[in-house]
Formats: structure tokens, sequence, C-alpha cells
């Protein structure tokens, strides 16, 4: 057994007995991590009550849609037996490997983040360390995980205030307007961690009723990929696997390192796989210990998250930010869809397309020089995420069209995939060996121990003591779901539905 708390599920009973009372008063029921996997272990009574729900609204039965299974409707869906994913075929991906995606879209608030939001707050509500009638809840972030973090807490009828650049797309501002407690913009774009960082430290010294998620060392985050995200995968590649296929890797943009949790998870279940990391090439942190700005708006970089294990990743993968872009566009406006129309793309997944975001593109990028630099072949599978949708880019599509002088033709589209698409090459891309690893990892210093007041020798630990600081945290999705019912009975409510 370790001896590092890893997600501290420690009891605080006065507390406790507040929180519950709060949510006996304002009919909030928790989802159990294995429900958000296996939606039909959710109450008959509550699927019945979300059939007149909307996917977004601010109801706390919503909690019962933090799952990859959504049905994709925006009113009164329940589940499907599959989660929402798209495959990207030869026509757009120049490569012979299949490419799957799992699609964000369909959580609420359109973006996966508000899962990973969930599995930080929801600890501390469950053992009362966080206190709903006192404490603010703090998101700092470089984009939807703030909106899931606001989302998450007015569900949970707690406080909330959004860190974020203020740099990021205005439907982001907008929305969180509307939600959110509070809303602070800092200095920068998606790069720009550090001035994130700071603001929470100025919150510290000056309320003393905030509490700071901070998903890039939640290890809530990693937890909650690892069991919910990583099932999902495993559940699309049974569905979609012959005999003959074999999973190859998982390739993600870094960001938060959160997702990057189900890689763990799909190497447990299929050791000969790889994890590759994506990052955008204009800041190669991970590459080249390097910095910059890119647009690639949701992966904040310029340091290596804490929850990120290192020593499990293979491939680091640079992504120039224009290729996404590129990407992005191409899925996202008429002429894109008529010209892949022409080049043989079906009609099903041209309805889809509008599910990738900006990040989603550079995930999908990552994929195909992943199967460019190995040569894989039609029975090798790559899989990947696409974090949220197009929703939340349209002013990003009106700046790109405003910006290159008026309509998006086909003529573009055809420029976009050959430029941006197919010949993408094997640049920009290293595969680790211990060292690099080490040498990775070794960044954290700087960022959690010299900055964020982290343990030095819990950080050791992480590389030293492997298998029993990441084996026991990828355990501890039981014994959360076991303190989760306890609270569930103890308001009540759950028992009143039967």
């Amino acid at each position: 057994m370790a001896k590092w708390k890893l997600i501290d599920l420690t009891i605080h009973e006065e507390t406790l007995e507040k929180t519950v009372q709060r949510a006996r008063e304002r009919n909030i029921i928790i989802p159990t991590i294995e429900q958000m996997k296996n939606p039909e272990k959710i109450p008959a009574k509550i699927k019945e009550q979300l059939k007149s729900i909307g996917l977004w609204d601010i109801n706390p039965l919503n909690l019962f849609r933090i799952t990859w299974k959504n049905e994709p409707v925006k009113e009164g869906g329940l589940y499907n037996s599959l989660p929402n994913y798209i495959e990207i075929p030869p026509e757009i991906s120049g490569v012979n490997a299949r490419i799957f995606a799992l699609s964000g879209k369909w959580f609420p608030i359109g973006a996966h983040k508000v899962g990973a939001s969930f599995a930080c707050l929801v600890p501390r509500l469950v053992t009362g360390q966080f206190d709903p009638t006192f404490h603010q809840a703090v998101w700092p972030s470089t984009g939807n995980y703030c909106r899931g973090g606001a989302y998450n807490s007015s569900l949970l009828a707690c406080q909330s205030i959004a860190i974020l650049p203020e740099n990021m797309s205005k439907e982001r501002f907008e929305w969180l307007k509307k939600v959110a407690g509070e809303v602070i913009a800092t200095p920068g774009c998606e790069s720009n961690v550090k001035e994130i960082y700071d603001k929470t430290w100025e919150l510290r010294r000056t309320r003393d009723n905030v509490m700071i998620f901070n998903q890039f060392g939640e290890l809530g985050n990693h937890l909650w990929h690892y069991e919910v995200t990583g099932h999902a995968m495993e559940d699309v590649l049974k569905a979609e696997m012959g005999p003959n296929d074999r999973l190859a890797g998982v390739c993600l943009t870094s960001g938060s390192a959160g997702t990057l949790g189900s890689g763990d998870y799909l190497k447990d279940v299929y050791p000969n796989s790889k994890i590759a990391v994506g990052e955008a090439l204009q800041c190669p942190t991970l590459l080249n210990n390097g910095f910059g700005d890119h647009r690639i708006e949701g992966i904040g970089d310029k340091h290596v998250p804490w929850i990120h294990n290192v020593k499990n990743t293979d491939m680091v993968i640079a992504i120039d930010d224009n290729d996404s872009l590129g990407l992005f566009r191409l899925f996202n406006e008429p002429a894109g869809h008529e010209y892949l129309r022409e080049q043989g793309v079906s009609e099903e997944l041209i309805a889809k397309l509008p599910w990738v975001g900006i990040s989603g593109a550079a995930n999908i990028l990552c994929a195909i020089k992943f199967a460019k630099y190995y040569e894989l072949t039609k029975n090798d599978v790559v899989i990947t995420v696409l974090t949220d949708s197009a929703e939340m880019y349209q002013s990003r599509l009106e700046e790109m069209r405003e910006a290159k002088g008026g309509k998006y033709e086909k003529f573009d589209a055809a420029i976009d995939h050959a430029k941006h698409v197919q010949a993408v090459r094997t640049d920009s891309m290293q595969e680790l060996t211990y060292q690099d690893r080490k040498r990775i990892h070794n960044l954290k210093y700087y960022t959690w121990i010299e900055q964020q007041m982290y343990d030095l020798d819990e950080l050791n630990a992480q590389w030293y003591d492997y298998d029993n600081y990441w084996g026991e945290l990828h355990k501890m999705a039981p014994e959360l779901d076991k303190l989760i019912k306890q609270f569930n009975d103890r308001t009540g409510l759950l028992k009143g539905l039967e």
C-alpha cells in the first residue's frame, strides 16, 4: 500500500453533515464512477426524469449524464450501449490504420471536462472536506475544465470561480458569465498557464474561503479518465476490432494530462499498445523544453502536469497549430463538406464532422503522424478523443473567414486537406527512451515543487515507487464509489425513488 494519500478520502464528519443536509434540500443525488462507465446501472426512475431534461440544463439529475454513452440529442436523451465516436477513414487521413475518436460533444456543456471536474470536486464533498455553505470552488483552466467545474458546482449547490486566459474564445466567456459565480480572465492565451496559477495564489492570500481544484495537479482527473474514458475506449475497440486487428496506441494532446489516464488503462488491457502525447509545435515543452504561444485552445503547456504518468509514455508528437486549424476548418465549413463528399467520405461521417473542435483536430493529427511513423497497416487501430466540438469555436471560424478575406471555397478545402492533413510528416516527434522520460518527469520539479509547493518525496515516488503510486491510484474508484453511496444513503433521496 502506498503511503501517499493520493486522492484524500479522510472524513470530516461535522462538515459532512452540513453537506448532506444541503444535498437533501437541493434534491442532489450523486452518481458513482461505476454508473458513469455503465449507465444501465442508473436507477430507472432517474432515467424516467431525464426524459424531460435538456442535456445542458442546470439540473442536478444531469450529473447522471456524465458519461460517454449519452444519446446524441439535446433534449431528453438516455443512453447508448456504446460511446459516441467517429472513424477517420483513409480518404481523409491518407493512412491505412483505422483511427477512432470518442466524441465529447454529447456530455453536458459539450465537453468531457465535466467528468474530470466532477472527479476533483465530489471526493471533497462526500468526505466533508468542502463545505458548500462556506467554500468557493476555484477552477483554473485554459478552456473547458473551468466550464465543467462551474457547471458541476451549480448542480452540486456550490459557489464557483472560473479562471481562464483572456484570449480564449468569446463563446466560453459568454457561457461562463451565465453559470459561474465569478469569472476571472488572466493575461495571455492557451499557453499562459503560470498566469492562471499566479491568480490562484493571489486568491489564497486574499480570501479565506477558496479551495483550488487545479486540473493539472488533481489526481481525480487522472482517475476519472483511467476508469471512465479508458473503459469507453475499450468498449469501442471490442466492437470494432476484428480477430486480426491490434491496438497500436492511444494518441492524446496533453493539456492537463488527465485524458492520458485512459492510456494507462488501455496499456493494462493491451500491454503492447503505446501512449503518444501531443503538444503544440509552437510551444514544444515536452519535446524540446521549449516555450511559446499557440492556438490549439484548451491544451495549456510550458510545464509538465503533476498528474502526467510520464514513465508510462512512449512518444511525444508536436502538432503545428496551423495544421489543427486547417483540419478544423475543413471539417466545419460547408465547402469542406462538399469537397470531402467528392473524395468518397460518407454522408453519415460528414454529418458528424462538426463533433471535431480545435484540440480534437490536433488529436486526429497526432494519430495520423503516429500511424505514419510506425507504418501502420489496415489491421492496426489508433484511438483518441474529441474533447469538445465546433460549438465553442464558431467565432474562430468567423475570424478565419475575415483573415482570409471572404468565403471558404472548395479549392480552399482541397488546399487544407492536402497541406494540413495528408502532407503532415513524421518530423517533430520523438520515441522516448528511459532517459527521455526521466528528463520530462524532472521538469515537474520547477513548476510543482518550486512554485506550487507540492511534496518532493511524492514527486520521487511517482518515478521510483511507480507501481505503488500509480497502481494504488488506479484502484481507488471502488473506494470513492463506496463513499458516494454512503452519502446518498444519508440524504435518503435515492431510497425515496424506490
